[in-house]
């Protein structure tokens, strides 16, 4: 009798899962109810469950990667193999990678205190020392605050990527295309001989750049860098670059085979200048980075890197913010993109002085229309203004939350995202240096939901915000990108459509921002029309219980 009665309860919880079942399905194919407040109410369903959150949000469309240093895009496990084909060293107490001696008539050797990097294929300590000085991982055993852990992380494994530029754009553009993105800002500094010659002729070299530098001696400093080699720098990075697409492109095997991972994706760089180097480095390498924008469509603008706390950055940087003034107010260089790492400190690692200023100056001096990270803004001399003139000048900020919680210890309500939602500011999530934080978007997007509580409506609007904000050619497919109402001429049309009527096809023919927008309307037409029969499973589950 027993047995039969558990029967009887299997039969009738059986049933009501499949009258339940029923029930959701008819639900979800209600008329009026859209695909993106179906995909938003199944989004909610797990919210809580990382596991089929990851699977959910690997799969959302996410627009662009804004903010994203090549170098620290690679894993340590490439950087290793990288360092391993190059015949390179590795010291196994400081975990440095360094170069072979070459000694008169023998072949290369490792310095005494070193081994060859391939090692630590036969070294299973020797291999997981390695990732995890070239990475965060387990960055709370090292013994160093996250932030001297992964800023250290670039002079180690710093040999390892020389000359495999174009290796790197493949790794990180295969993981963008997994990632399902469809764009990138990679930041990278191609400079070489031309360069160190430009700056170490006689002329170059003599000449003094002080604090108080003016705009005169800004231009005198310009023309000498014109007349001792800048165009033989400029022609000499765009050479750098072609070389490391080719690689690339083998890499990825496209063409022809253009649905390779990877392939789809569009790339464009920023020239990033080194901002913890000598005065005269930093104006060459902010000029050359000015002119190679106007040389290559490929450059779409400069961002400042390294660490903005160290010395020379914090007491350089009212001269850098007026360099770029100097030059961006020169009409050959006035349409020139900046975006500028600024703001990425907080209490205690500089004087509380060194937190008032560096955003404002950034947008008010410098003219960037993106910000990199932006934490302190609220520690800035009247910081509510701040934030309004943000949003009234449509300056967006790169949100990397990984990074900003490793190094910084910002994280949850201490983040300033909501600060910058609440006050209209445009935002969109970035990966800043994947590689280096054992990251992708799929997690910044996991950060976005687990630490910030996003909604799903809130990551689709950061998903085009990065595209908006992209430095792309061309004019936006909104009229409004605040509330993304389609320019005049697909107005009435259905955005991301296959195939869109003559006067908007017209309209995305013209411009290569449009085309990738509408390229991620697309994406979301599809992902959103998808059925979520997870949602159905959990809560016939919970009807049954």
């Amino acid at each position: 009798m027993l047995h039969l009665a558990n029967r009887t309860a299997i039969l009738s919880n059986i049933l009501l899962l499949i009258l339940f079942t029923a029930t959701t399905a008819i639900a979800a194919a209600k008329p009026g109810v859209s695909s993106e407040a179906q995909t938003e109410r199944y989004f909610e369903s797990i919210r809580k469950d990382p596991n089929l959150l990851v699977a959910f949000l690997l799969e959302m469309p996410k627009g662009g990667d804004l903010h994203n240093h090549l170098s620290g895009a690679i894993y340590a496990e490439s950087l290793i193999q990288w360092a391993i084909d190059a015949n390179l060293c590795v010291d196994p107490k400081t975990l440095f990678v360094t170069p072979p001696l070459k000694l008169a008539l023998s072949d290369p050797v490792c310095p005494a205190t070193a081994v060859p990097a391939g090692s630590a294929l036969d070294d299973p300590v020797l291999y997981r020392n390695l990732v995890d000085a070239f990475s965060m991982r387990n960055w709370l055993l090292s013994g160093q605050s996250g932030h001297d852990h992964f800023f250290d992380t670039f002079g180690k494994f710093g040999p390892a990527t020389n000359g495999n530029t174009g290796k790197m754009l493949a790794e990180t553009a295969a993981r963008a295309a997994s990632q399902r993105e469809v764009y990138q800002e990679v930041m990278f500094t191609p400079t070489g001989k031309p360069f160190d010659e430009m700056l170490d002729s006689k002329a170059v070299r003599e000449f003094k750049l002080e604090d108080d530098a003016t705009a005169n001696t800004f231009k005198a400093m310009r023309e000498a860098l014109v007349a001792n080699g800048l165009s033989t720098a400029v022609q000499d990075a765009i050479q750098q670059t072609n070389d490391a697409e080719t690689i690339r492109d083998r890499k990825l095997n496209c063409p022809p085979a253009r649905d390779t991972a990877g392939c789809n994706v569009t790339q464009k760089y920023l020239f990033q200048v080194g901002r913890g180097k000598p005065k005269k480095v930093v104006f060459a390498q902010i000029l050359l980075g000015f002119e190679l924008a106007l040389a290559d469509p490929r450059f779409v603008g400069l961002n400042l890197v390294m660490p903005e706390d160290y010395y020379v950055p914090m007491h350089d940087f009212a001269l850098h913010m007026r360099m770029i003034q100097y030059l961006h107010r020169q009409p050959k260089y006035s349409k020139v993109h900046v975006t500028l790492h600024a703001g990425e400190l907080v209490e205690g690692l500089v004087p509380p002085e060194g937190l008032r200023f560096h955003v404002r100056d950034s947008v008010e001096m410098a003219g960037a229309e993106r910000i990199g990270h932006g934490v302190d803004t609220l520690n800035e001399t009247n910081s509510l203004q701040l934030l309004y003139e943000m949003a009234k000048k449509n300056v967006m900020v790169e949100i990397c939350l990984t990074s900003n919680d490793v190094i910084l210890g910002v994280r949850g309500s201490k983040h300033p995202l909501h600060d910058f939602m609440r006050a209209g500011v445009p935002v969109a999530l970035a990966t800043d240096d994947e590689g280096v934080a054992r990251s992708d978007m799929t997690h910044e997007y996991l950060r976005g939901v687990e630490d910030q509580n996003l909604s799903y409506s809130e990551l689709k609007r950061m998903a085009r915000t990065s595209l908006e904000h992209a430095f792309i050619n061309g004019g936006s497919l909104w009229s409004d990108g605040k509330t993304f109402a389609p320019v005049k001429e697909c107005v009435g049309v259905q955005t991301g459509a296959a195939s869109p009527a003559a006067t908007c096809q017209k309209f995305l023919d013209s411009s290569e921002k449009a085309r990738l927008q509408w390229q991620l309307e697309q994406q979301f037409r599809e992902f959103e029309a998808r059925e979520w029969p997870a949602a159905k499973i959990e809560s016939s589950g919970a009807a049954a219980r």
